[in-house]
């Protein structure tokens, strides 16, 4: 339907990570599945001396390209978990909206190639969903993942702010900043801020013209009001060790 931002906590979470991130001049950026490039947009405000997209596929790969212009800007496709990219190629590394819709093992190796790809100092970012309290129970997490994943249509595997904690500090790396929030995927307040009045009108009109997706959508929403009060948007930055 054209909606522009699909990150768990909106367009806010991820300035907060490319805030925290402080990408200049002197960084190498590498962004694991940009999708449509807004955070792409925002990292790039920063004039990294290069950026460096890894995508899917090759449609996704092409919708990336439209918010590139420097001669060192660049989308590639490649699986995430094994880039191709050299060793120490890049200062800041990050990813939204993509360790969730893994397994354990393939977050692991994410993150692994996260640390490959980092300089030594480098910094990594993740904005990903969170499941709350902490102290979730495991019956709990494992109902809440598989109306996710069926409802979805894709696995949804969120994890705790510990969980989260720990596989990016057992991967090498050191958490500096950590921002939660509530999920505010389709949140009316949050949607508009972030696709402005015209976008958001945009995509009004459009699922209008579509009736076939609103019962989707309505199911997607009563989902995400039925946990509310267990799901929410993670945002963390951490220095390579």
């Amino acid at each position: 339907m054209g909606k522009r931002v699909m990150r768990p906590g909106g367009l806010a979470p991820s300035r907060r990570m490319i805030e925290a991130l402080r990408i200049g001049p002197d960084d190498d950026v590498v962004e694991m599945w940009p999708g449509l490039g807004r955070t792409a947009a925002l990292a790039l405000a920063g004039a990294p001396r290069s950026y460096t997209g890894i995508e899917r596929g090759a449609a996704e790969a092409s919708r990336a390209r439209a918010v590139l212009s420097g001669p060192d800007q660049r989308c590639l496709v490649a699986p995430v978990h094994r880039t191709g990219l050299a060793s120490g190629c890049a200062t800041v590394v990050y990813g939204e909206a993509l360790l969730t819709l893994e397994p354990a093992s393939r977050k692991s190796a994410i993150v692994a190639e996260a640390a490959r790809l980092l300089r030594p100092g480098g910094r990594y970012g993740i904005h990903e969903l969170l499941l709350t309290p902490d102290g979730l129970a495991e019956a709990a997490k494992a109902d809440i993942e598989r109306t996710l994943s069926r409802v979805l249509a894709v696995g949804a595997r969120p994890l705790t702010a510990t969980e989260w904690r720990g596989l990016v500090e057992s991967g090498g790396f050191a958490v500096q900043t950590e921002h939660t929030c509530p999920l505010l995927l389709l949140d009316p307040r949050t949607f508009l801020a972030d696709e402005g009045l015209v976008g958001a009108i945009a995509f009004l009109g459009r699922t209008l013209a579509h009736p076939e997706v609103m019962p989707r959508l309505a199911l997607i929403w009563r989902t995400f009001q039925r946990y509310r009060d267990h799901l929410g948007a993670i945002a963390l930055t951490a220095v390579r060790e």
